[in-house]
């Protein structure tokens, strides 16, 4: 070991004696002070076992990152090391444009698992579903791989290709795609009428800092509808604010979230406040496996208050709270701090908020009625009947191509058997 080495190593080891001297004195008796000093002797060791007889030449500052790392890794799947690589990445992600495939991931059961595909990014076209496992990304296993070391591979320039892949419930083997990178640029709302129905449909891909004012917007824009559905199917949540505000819209009073955590001063509880509230209209929420985080806070709370029925599949269960707290001026840690905990007392924590009416998605199925049953004298008049729908059709295509943008057609409505559920509730909702 060079001078340079045993002079970190002994500066390294001081700080750690000195803070186990100093946690010694605020120990709560001499036993606690011998076993946080016999632990730091036992890591001092083997920092220095491993520089020494490690097969390859780590530096020191790299034992000390992989350290760090592992520490975080094993605290549960959320927490995590930010080296200056991955703390600069955070920050570009943070400003809503970056080079990459348009997913959000976590760690489920030991496994990288999409949360959820983000809307009309290279993920979501090349046809990746939330709750699909990533097993590999260009070939390398992701088993033992922290969410953020996945996570900087997958980003990269925009139009260089990427092949995930991919273990998916229902499917026998696992599957290679490949997706070409592009810059991601995230609408985070957007709001659309429903043919023929007198709904209002908003949906949120994720919460930024623009949700509860566009969904404001959005609203005020439609006074006399009869419902409003909230669409959170595969958003994988953002800052709590937004989801708090956005209750509070529909909510008037009462808590609409709290957190606990170790530390008293993370206790906090956030309540509904009359003023906010900005309409009482029927409201139904979709769901599904990627929804997660401020998407369960929402959706949670609505359903305790009663004030919402939630339609669709199990949300994904992710209810703790991070923070970033920097290390220094280069790196960071991702630190879990508290969990939320809904209205009811409940924890979405791993379990995730069940709908009230569970529904696959899929097709809407079609009627005894509408299936094809001709009688034999009335096939001149169907073959006619049908020849004059296809101009008909034609036409109405080139119209539904220009009003897609502000209007969800029927056609739509039968691709999506959730969405139609969810429309069915609203008039159930509005007669009562």
């Amino acid at each position: 070991m060079n001078k340079s080495k045993k002079y970190l190593a002994l500066k390294f080891m001081g700080i750690l004696l000195v803070s186990g001297m100093t946690a010694s004195l605020n120990a709560k008796n001499e036993d606690d002070a011998s076993i946080r000093l016999e632990a730091l002797s036992k890591l001092t060791k083997t920092i220095s076992t491993v520089e020494k007889y490690y097969v390859d030449d780590i530096k020191f500052k790299e034992i000390i990152d992989k350290a760090i790392s592992g520490l975080m890794q094993n605290l549960d799947a959320h927490s995590s090391f930010l080296n200056e690589k991955a703390f600069k990445d955070m920050q570009v992600q943070t400003n809503g444009e970056f080079g990459g495939l348009g997913i959000t991931v976590g760690m489920k059961d030991g496994a990288l698992t999409v949360i959820s595909p983000i809307e009309d990014t290279p993920a979501d076209k090349a046809g990746i579903k939330s709750g699909d496992i990533i097993l590999r990304i260009d070939g390398n296993a992701t088993i033992g791989t922290t969410i953020d070391e996945a996570v900087n591979k997958m980003r990269g320039k925009p139009k260089t290709p990427i092949t995930v892949t991919i273990l998916r419930k229902g499917e026998q083997k696992p599957f290679d795609v490949k997706i070409i990178r592009d810059i991601i640029k995230v609408e985070s709302v957007y709001a659309k009428t429903i043919e023929n129905e007198n709904i209002l449909y908003v949906r949120v891909t994720n919460f930024d800092k623009n949700v509860v004012g566009k969904v404001k917007e959005f609203i005020k824009q439609h006074p006399k509808v009869n419902g409003i559905i909230l669409d959170l199917r595969n958003n994988p949540g953002g800052l709590l604010n937004q989801a708090v505000d956005l209750v509070d819209l529909f909510v008037d009073s009462g808590i609409i979230v709290s957190q606990k955590g170790r530390d008293a001063s993370e206790n906090a509880e956030y309540k509904a406040s009359l003023g906010a509230t900005l309409t009482k209209l029927p409201l139904v929420v979709l769901v599904n496996g990627g929804s997660a985080s401020a998407s369960e806070i929402v959706s949670g709370s609505l359903q305790d208050h009663k004030r919402a029925v939630i339609v669709g599949e199990n949300t994904f269960g992710k209810g703790s709270v991070q923070v970033i707290l920097p290390i220094d001026d280069t790196e960071a840690l991702r630190l879990t701090i508290a969990r939320y905990y809904l209205p009811s007392g409940r924890t979405v924590q791993a379990v995730g908020i069940t709908p009230d009416l569970v529904v696959h998605p899929g097709k809407v199925p079609q009627s005894e009625d509408s299936a094809f049953n001709i009688k034999e004298s009335e096939l001149k008049a169907h073959l006619q009947s049908e020849l004059n729908k296809i101009n008909v059709e034609t036409e109405a295509n080139k119209t539904e191509n220009k009003d897609e943008k502000t209007v969800i057609t029927q056609k739509k409505i039968g691709e999506d058997i959730q969405l139609k559920t969810a429309i069915d509730a609203i008039k159930v909702l509005k007669i009562k």
